[in-house]
């Protein structure tokens, strides 16, 4: 998901809407989004939705509650067995919440077995989440990314979310605990709909870092995070002859190599195929 909408799981007259946006993923929201008298609601229509929605080429996500909640074993009985391709956990601060979410989905697979499909992404949004969030990353097969999370991390502590110096140090801790579990890591909502190139250049460094996608609160987001996350005519270039002079030196049993003046061994590689799998993913190559 280059792209993931966040859409109210209270708002039923945007979710057609957002289905219809160029984002790559779908996060419909029952935590923070949905006020604590309208939970049980938002749950019920969003279940109901979910459960009537024909195929889409969407990844859909849901962020339920808490497990401190009391709406968070109701938000996962409702959704199990409906269109739902993931749980985003937030709040996350201990491999043991997510263990607890693999049970439980295990638990609830024996009801619907479309429940072993489901995967996990967890938030890392406390100084506690970030310190283990290698751990975390860890915890179960089912964690398919740690999602970042700025304003529940940086604003009860007072410190500057606009502070890019702070701000990169944190992405590159999450991306190389992503790493470790060989998982994605997803990039933070950005609240300031109205500067959209701090977006971009929020979202562009997010990349470089080798970031999948970023969130996406408004739709006028979506276009900045596909453009930002999508490999450049330069970049799948440079990864095909990178791929080919690999092909070519492993059967000639060499093991470094240059290309364009520059030496080349196995993790450039797996950069480089990296790079033309999600240009194939896009659509913007065809073998």
């Amino acid at each position: 998901m280059r792209s993931k909408l966040f859409v109210p799981g209270s708002r039923p007259e945007l979710f057609e809407k957002a289905l219809a946006s160029r984002a790559d993923g779908i996060s419909f929201d029952l935590e923070d989004a949905v006020a604590e008298s309208a939970k049980a609601d938002a749950r019920g229509v969003l279940a109901n939705f979910l459960q009537h929605l024909p195929a889409t080429d969407k990844t859909i996500v849901v962020r339920v509650n808490g497990q401190d909640s009391p709406h968070y074993q109701a938000d996962l009985d409702a959704l199990i067995g409906t269109r739902l391709d993931i749980i985003n956990l937030p709040k996350v601060e201990s491999a043991s919440q997510i263990l607890q979410l693999g049970a439980d989905l295990e638990r609830l697979e024996q009801q619907q077995p479309s429940a072993a499909n489901i995967r996990i992404l967890a938030n890392i949004e406390s100084p506690r989440g970030l310190r283990l969030a290698a751990e975390i990353a860890c915890a179960h097969p089912r964690v398919m990314g740690l999602q970042l999370g700025f304003a529940d991390l940086l604003e009860p502590l007072g410190i500057n979310r606009r502070d890019v110096s702070v701000i990169r140090q944190i992405q590159l801790s999450v991306r190389l605990a992503a790493g470790e579990a060989g998982i994605a890591a997803y990039d933070a909502a950005f609240a300031a709909i109205k500067d959209p190139e701090a977006y971009r250049d929020e979202a562009r460094y997010a990349r470089s870092l080798g970031f999948t996608g970023k969130s996406c609160i408004h739709p006028t987001q979506i276009d900045m995070a596909n453009e930002a996350f999508m490999p450049s005519a330069d970049e799948i270039d440079r990864a095909q002859r990178f791929v080919a002079a690999a092909d070519e030196a492993e059967a000639a049993g060499v093991g470094a190599y240059q290309v364009d003046g520059q030496m080349v061994d196995a993790p450039f590689v797996v950069r480089a195929r990296a790079v033309l799998e999600q240009a194939r993913q896009a659509g913007l190559l065809t073998s």
